[in-house]
């Protein structure tokens, strides 16, 4: 069992039901879905393209991408406070969790197919 499996086992439920279903959904869309352990949470990635992450907060789950500023449907599902560049999918129970949403928003991320450490790393050199 790899790093990021061990951290989706190891949480208390009920957020280790809603990352096992965001896990199986993320799984179920991405052509080579690859499952990576990145500063101590799981990030998925479609071959070398960083997708989305997974993180267990104080008392939800949130499905972590990028590009937010690009995605013009679903708009009042997606959580932006106090970020610069990353928006998020909020979870508190698996029963909140939209496939429909999901399924749109990593599509989205395939399309735009930009490899956000760069953008971000490329802008600290200027």
């Amino acid at each position: 069992m790899n790093p990021a499996e061990t951290y989706i086992l190891k949480q208390e439920e009920p957020y280790r039901s809603i990352l096992l279903q965001l896990q199986a959904i993320v799984e179920a869309i991405l052509p080579k879905p690859e499952l990576h352990f990145k500063w101590r949470i799981p990030f998925y990635y479609n071959g070398s393209l960083p997708i989305c992450y997974l993180n267990k907060s104080k008392d939800y789950v949130d499905l972590a991408f990028w590009h937010g500023e690009k995605l013009d449907k679903y708009r009042e599902h997606y959580v932006t406070a106090n970020r610069k560049s990353v928006t998020s999918l909020r979870y508190k129970s698996v029963e909140d969790i939209n496939d429909e949403v999901i399924l749109y928003v990593i599509n989205k991320q395939l399309e735009i197919n930009i490899n956000p450490f760069k953008l971000i790393l490329g802008s600290k050199k200027t």
